[in-house]
């Protein structure tokens, strides 16, 4: 038996978190939800976790704080010492005050530029990856809920679940 996999479209938010409350009520398991906009309080009804976006970006500022230290230390008191404004120039603890602000501003790039392009990676959205969107209208107006039947061992039973709610499309596909 090939899988099957089942997209319902929806035509407003709130009926699709509706929809998909009474689906995961019947024991249904919802795989994925394309929408235009993110849907807010939808990821706990269909057992999505909170992503760790932020703890990534805390690692990459972090990593940023530590670049620019080491290389302000290295460039400015190990390498090429200069005495700017009476300034010391034997150690880094005593120029500290003056590195700030450009220790904040490579922390802040490192984490920003570090996240989008984890973000991007996660996703499988960076350019020349392909796209895995089943309808293009979601994009645009629509919301669709995704149901394989290696997750649902009735998916006829689960189709008829979908039938009960105010579905606008359902379209089945073999895979």
């Amino acid at each position: 038996m090939a899988n099957k996999v089942v997209y319902a479209v929806y035509e407003d938010p709130d009926v699709l978190k509706d929809a998909a409350r009474k689906l995961v009520t019947a024991g249904v398991k919802v795989r994925d939800v394309f929408s235009p906009f993110p849907v807010h309080g939808l990821d706990p009804i269909i057992g999505i976790k909170r992503t760790r976006l932020g703890i990534v970006s805390f690692m990459f500022g972090l990593m940023g704080t530590s670049l620019a230290l080491l290389g302000m230390w290295y460039f400015m008191v190990h390498d090429w010492p200069m005495d700017i404004g009476g300034k010391p120039s034997f150690s880094l603890y005593q120029n500290l005050p003056a590195f700030i602000p450009v220790t904040f501003e490579f922390t802040v790039l490192c984490a920003a530029h570090g996240m989008a392009i984890t973000y991007l990676v996660r996703n499988k959205t960076l350019p020349g990856m392909p796209a895995r969107n089943p309808d293009p209208r979601s994009t645009d107006d629509k919301f669709v809920l995704e149901l394989r039947s290696e997750d649902n061992a009735d998916i006829d039973g689960v189709i008829g679940v979908l039938r009960e709610t105010p579905v606008f499309e359902i379209n089945e596909r073999q895979y």
